[in-house]
């Protein structure tokens, strides 16, 4: 069975409702969605406005930071360099700083088609998943991209200096940091997967080598660089997750047995 099957399989069910009432119920549906991504917007613009206060050390310490640590100097290319710097950092900060409030409304979104138990869970899943994203963009950080930057400034000869375009190190960065965000979800997806039924421990222990694989082509993707050794340094903490996955889907299954209304 797809995801797609079981999510909407138990929102039906959680529903209780005729076939008639099923396409309404859907048409209700979308309309949720969409008064929730609308929401998330707003959280977005908001948690921007706020980092415009702090614009001047959006930049000087946090954007630029990593580059002066390293030794790299930066240049503008165009007229309204420096002015969609700010921009894209403030919005950069507003995205992050937005982000518990955006999974809170994608965990709202999917609570009716949860149990009442389940339901009451909601706040430590958004705790628990904001947690994962932070821990991602705070290892990237802090490790990932000065590892990135320190393999770049080796290169260069008396001849050629290396100076970073602030447009493309901004992109660069962004990449960097979501990308490892979304890679630490992975403790949280194999805990919904395993809740659903669609995921097992035995099936993670039995294709570990194949994931392993999979791991190093993600790292590959998520890493805008060509160096191994940024690669390397995401790739061994993604193998570790999926190895703490392997015991949050058993711990999932368990509860999820031993629970008489999950098992209804």
């Amino acid at each position: 069975m797809s995801i797609t099957q079981a999510i909407l399989g138990k929102i039906f069910q959680s529903a209780g409702k005729s076939p008639s009432q099923k396409e309404m119920s859907f048409l209700e549906h979308l309309d949720e969605l969409r008064s929730k991504i609308i929401k998330a917007l707003i959280g977005i613009l908001i948690g921007t406005i706020l980092c415009v206060f702090f614009a001047d050390f959006i930049v000087q310490n946090v954007l630029l930071h990593p580059l002066r640590s390293v030794g790299l100097k930066t240049q503008v290319l165009s007229p309204y360099g420096i002015v969609m710097l700010y921009m894209e950092a403030v919005l950069i900060c507003g995205i992050i700083l937005s982000m518990p409030y955006t999974i809170y409304c994608l965990w709202t979104f999917v609570a009716p088609g949860l149990l009442p138990k389940e339901r009451r869970y909601i706040s430590r899943i958004v705790f628990f998943t904001s947690f994962c994203f932070f821990a991602g963009v705070v290892f990237g950080y802090y490790v990932l991209l000065p590892t990135a930057l320190t393999f770049f400034s080796t290169f260069g000869t008396q001849n050629i200096e290396l100076h970073i375009a602030l447009d493309q190190y901004v992109s660069f960065m962004l990449t960097l940091l979501l990308g490892a965000g979304l890679v630490f979800e992975l403790p949280m997806i194999s805990y919904f997967l395993s809740k659903m039924g669609i995921l097992s421990p035995k099936f993670m222990r039995k294709y570990r080598r194949h994931a392993i694989v999979v791991i190093f082509i993600i790292s590959a993707v998520v890493t805008p660089t060509p160096d191994m050794v940024t690669q390397t340094l995401l790739a061994l903490p993604m193998y570790l997750l999926y190895e703490v996955s392997i015991f949050i889907s058993k711990y999932s299954q368990k509860k999820t047995a031993a629970s008489p209304e999950d098992a209804a």
